[in-house]
């Protein structure tokens, strides 16, 4: 398992309550998974339309429980973002 910090943004943002908070886990879909259960309700919808940015890196289609976290990293929770 490693320290990770979860970003929330926009409308994911407003979801949780919160901007950021630390999660342990080894893989997205933990982290996920963890994210899942601390906020039940609106942000288990709006995961259903997020991206992720792990460390930067975007996760794409890969699936999730085989993108790895590194101690210390960042998952950005993004939401789809109108206009550009």
């Amino acid at each position: 398992m490693a320290k990770v910090t979860v970003r929330y943004w926009a409308a994911a943002k407003a979801a949780a309550g919160i901007a950021e908070e630390p999660f342990d886990a080894g893989t997205l879909a933990e982290a996920l998974a963890a994210v899942r259960e601390r906020h039940p309700g609106e942000l288990v919808r709006v995961l259903q339309r997020c991206s992720f940015l792990v460390d930067g890196a975007p996760v794409g289609t890969r699936g999730h429980e085989t993108v790895r976290l590194a101690e210390g990293g960042t998952v950005e929770v993004l939401p789809p973002f109108a206009g550009g």
